[in-house]
């Protein structure tokens, strides 16, 4: 994923710098896209942080009940 986003980074660039363009409008477009990169970025991480965390929480209650579970077998075979 990591190679794809800086393959995608540079082919903007070089086709942004290689357009005709006045360097006001080319730095501006490159500024742009940057922020743009930059919130689809965030946007990603923000996603698999979420993700991470909904995981988290899963396996913390599958422990929980497994902990029940065991502590009900072990009160049934006492």
């Amino acid at each position: 994923m990591n190679k794809l986003l800086v393959g995608f980074s540079a082919g903007l660039l070089v086709g942004i710098l290689f357009a005709p363009a006045k360097g006001a409008e080319t730095r501006g477009t490159i500024a742009r896209r940057g922020n743009e990169l930059k919130n689809k970025f965030n946007d990603l991480v923000d996603a698999i942080a979420d993700k991470f965390d909904s995981l988290k929480a899963e396996t913390e209650e599958m422990m929980e009940e497994g902990m029940r579970q065991a502590k009900s077998y072990q009160n049934e075979v006492s």
